[in-house]
């Protein structure tokens, strides 16, 4: 009997062992599940077999992530973005929106998107919204946190006061303060939506000056136009510096205007290790 007893015992912490646990760090990292609701009633979204989502959308309805804990806003500080996988290509622009300081928009065709958190003020969510520019449907695979392991050291290479309007203010950044660019950083524009802008949209237009190029580390976000989106709440609009990037705005130059945005500073952001960072306090 004693042996029959102990027999159980032993599968049982065996099976358990092999459950995945609910509170695991993968599970906390995925949010796909969480995605149950909709913004238009006449929306729907489907979990199938495999654990993926189907979304019908409509223009500019929302597929809603409810993050919050005991129907509190919960604090995303400690990741760095969040990433949209589709098992299929979209057919339509989508935009991604963490309340109104950070809205991401994405071209059609893409298989997956990171939502990069770039120094926005995320201490405080309560939902995550993807939406589409038309009538489609998309097939989500995955949605997940990345959790942060850099930070970024800001050089400043330009200060003012810019006021972009409706397209008739902009500012030019000399080749020479790109000397220490390099690859993989980041391009920071400070600012402040002008919200006498009654439209609802306010926009980042970048090129290399003296030319029709934009850059290419948003090219993912851009419109037709080559403008990208931002939130009417935010402050801070950074882009990932590519190698032709770097190439050309050492060369060149930047030239920037937009839609309804004030601009005071503008960094290039070099990135850092928190490993680094700490033996840096350290010392």
């Amino acid at each position: 009997m004693r042996k029959n007893i102990l027999l159980l015992t032993v599968l049982s912490l065996m099976v358990a062992c092999s459950i995945k646990q609910p509170n695991s760090d993968e599970d906390k990292l995925n949010i796909t599940s969480k995605f149950k609701a909709t913004w238009n009633v006449h929306e729907s979204v489907e979990v199938n077999d495999d654990g993926t989502l189907t979304y019908r959308a409509l223009p500019w309805g929302g597929l809603v992530c409810d993050v919050r804990e005991r129907k509190m806003p919960v604090d995303l500080s400690e990741y760095e973005s969040i990433t949209f996988e589709f098992a299929k290509p979209t057919k339509v622009m989508t935009q991604y929106v963490l309340t109104e300081k950070l809205k991401r928009t994405a071209k059609p065709g893409i298989t997956s998107f990171v939502c990069e958190f770039d120094g926005q003020d995320v201490s405080s969510v309560d939902e995550i919204v993807l939406q589409a520019s038309d009538s489609t449907t998309i097939e989500i695979s995955d949605v997940y946190y990345t959790p942060a392991s850099s930070r970024w050291e800001p050089e400043k290479i330009w200060e003012g006061e810019c006021v972009f309007g409706h397209w008739t203010g902009g500012f030019v950044i000399e080749p020479e303060k790109f000397e220490s660019a390099r690859a993989g950083d980041k391009l920071e524009f400070i600012y402040r939506p002008d919200t006498s802008n009654k439209d609802g949209y306010w926009l980042f237009k970048t090129i290399y000056s003296g030319t029709e190029s934009t850059l290419e580390g948003n090219a993912e976000e851009l419109n037709i136009y080559g403008c990208a989106t931002v939130g009417r709440d935010s402050r801070d609009y950074r882009i990932n510096l590519t190698a032709n990037d770097v190439a050309n705005l050492k060369v060149k130059g930047l030239f920037t205007n937009g839609y309804y945005n004030v601009v005071t500073r503008c960094n290039l952001l070099h990135k850092v290790a928190i490993d680094d960072y700490e033996e840096n306090d350290e010392n």
